[in-house]
């Protein structure tokens, strides 16, 4: 274990201003604080957040982008933030409610105990998943099992997860990472190829709790599809590397 476990919620916002308020209440009974990185939202969203901030002094650390840039582009923001400030792992979780909060303790428990690897949700849907989404979503697994020549990420695409930040920033600075949706899965898949352990903990998912998705159908399958490509070449010159992991002595 790591001598310091300081650990933050990260959560991207860009025009939740319907469910954030719910989010960062639940968020805020756990101990832990919230760290809210505004994507460039409209004044309504925005205003709304400046208000939480404001509201919980510094239980909340607001920062904002000054233009929309896409949910990997916040992240990576929230990343960079989280370090400065001392923190040594982030918690991700959805603004609009679709994640179940009351996970976080747990999810924070394991990353204390297993500080170098990524707590990767798995999703445990209900009802409200669309069946298309589903369906992606599996294609999309059987991909990075090919990608990673293994079963170890269960869900590559749950925006529950927590990294250590170490990692993820030694990887933004060699990487050039998406800066939308197809954010989640490239992160987890390149940090696995640098050896970045995955814990995977299975978590209930709604769809989402102020009916708003930013997943655009067109862009996001096409980034998608263009990142799953160049992650299947990068796959090939490191396939030696890959098995070995698979074979060499414990």
């Amino acid at each position: 274990m790591t001598a310091v476990f300081r650990p933050i919620v990260l959560v991207p916002v860009f025009d939740h201003e319907h469910a954030i308020g719910a989010m960062v209440e639940a968020i805020l009974r756990h101990p832990w604080p919230c760290l809210l990185v505004d994507d460039g939202s409209g004044p309504a969203c925005s205003q709304v957040l400046r208000d939480l901030a404001d509201a919980h002094g510094e239980r909340v650390i607001l920062i904002r982008l000054p233009q929309n840039r896409g949910k990997g582009a916040a992240m990576m923001a929230g990343f960079q933030e989280a370090a400065k400030l001392g923190y040594t792992h982030a918690l991700q979780i959805d603004a609009d409610g679709q994640h179940n909060a009351d996970d976080i303790a747990r999810f924070f428990t394991l990353a204390r105990e297993n500080p170098t690897a990524v707590i990767a949700g798995c999703p445990v849907y209900d009802q409200t998943v669309p069946r298309h989404r589903f369906y992606f979503r599996y294609l999309t697994h059987i991909l990075v099992w090919i990608n990673t020549l293994s079963f170890e990420i269960r869900d590559s695409m749950c925006g529950l997860r927590v990294y250590p930040l170490d990692a993820v920033t030694a990887l933004m600075q060699d990487v050039r990472l998406g800066h939308h949706m197809e954010f989640d899965t490239e992160v987890i898949v390149r940090l696995y190829w640098r050896g970045v352990p995955v814990v995977n903990v299975p978590t209930r998912v709604t769809y989402p709790s102020d009916g708003v998705s930013h997943f655009r159908l067109i862009q996001d399958n096409l980034l998608m599809t263009g990142m799953l490509t160049r992650l299947f070449f990068g796959m090939l010159w490191r396939m030696p590397r890959l098995l070995w992991r698979k074979v060499r002595p414990a």
